[in-house]
Parts: C-alpha cells; sequence; structure tokens
C-alpha cells in the first residue's frame, strides 16, 4: 500500500513537469542596422614583429595603425589614428604616437589644452630658472634647532 502511494506521488511529480522545457532566450543581435565593413586590410606581425592595419566601416569610422620593434628591447613602437563623425556631423579625427621617447601621445583639435601663462608669471618663473636660490633642493632645508631658554 505504501508502494502505491509513492508510486501515485511519483506519477503526479513527473506528469507536472513543464513539456519541452524553458531554456534562456537567445540574444538578438539586431538590435540597429548593419554596418558594413569597406576595408580590412591586415599585415604582420611578420617574423620582426612589425604590423600595420586599416579598416573603414560603411558609417564614416576609420582606423590605421603600423608599429614596429625599437631598441635593444624591441619594444613596439607605433604610430596611427582614427577618425568618425558624430551625430551632429562634426568630425572627430584623432592621431597618436606610441614610443619609448614619449610614451603615448594623442593629437586633435577636440583635445581641451590649457589656457596659455600670462606674461608675469612666465617672468617669475624665468627669473627663478637663472637665479637659484642656495638651498634650492628637493624640499625645506634646516638647520640645527635654536638653544631653549627658561
Amino acid at each position: 500500500m505504501f508502494s502505491k502511494l509513492v508510486l501515485c506521488a511519483l506519477l503526479a511529480v513527473v506528469a507536472a513537469k513543464p513539456q519541452g522545457g524553458y531554456g534562456a532566450p537567445q540574444p538578438s543581435y539586431t538590435s540597429g542596422p548593419v554596418v558594413p565593413i569597406l576595408k580590412d586590410e591586415r599585415q604582420g606581425p611578420d617574423e620582426f614583429g612589425n604590423y600595420n592595419f586599416e579598416f573603414e566601416t560603411g558609417d564614416g569610422i576609420s582606423r590605421h595603425e603600423q608599429g614596429a620593434p625599437q631598441g635593444e628591447t624591441g619594444a613596439v613602437a607605433s604610430q596611427g589614428g582614427w577618425s568618425f563623425t558624430f551625430p551632429d556631423g562634426t568630425p572627430g579625427v584623432f592621431n597618436f604616437v606610441a614610443d619609448a621617447a614619449g610614451g603615448y601621445q594623442v593629437q586633435s583639435d577636440l583635445l581641451p589644452t590649457p589656457h596659455p601663462l600670462p606674461a608675469h608669471a612666465i617672468a617669475q618663473i624665468e627669473f627663478a630658472r637663472l637665479n637659484p636660490s642656495p638651498s634650492s633642493g628637493p624640499g625645506p632645508q634646516y638647520g640645527a634647532p635654536p638653544p631653549r631658554y627658561n
């Protein structure tokens, strides 16, 4: 009798199981327009470490770069750039150089630049350069403490 009860309960559980199962939703890759690749050229890296590539998309994005090992360590120095168009139609153009001498340096008319120094600040800097103080070390110079008088 007990085994019939267990068997009936087991059959009820199996019958209540959802048929077909549930899986995670499939990803959708069509959330926007498909942008064609107009150009995609790649070379390297070759046996010496030289490489270059260039690509361009149908919506105006382009990227190019070339690089080669430099110096005794073989660190790669590269140069290149990228461009695109902002939604308002303004072009964004960036160029860069990356090497051991200067690190990564980006150039663009869109990057912020500091205001020029006023003439009096430049004069003070030049005066300090031409007239170094005797204690112009890394920090303040301290002598022996003064004697204490009680």
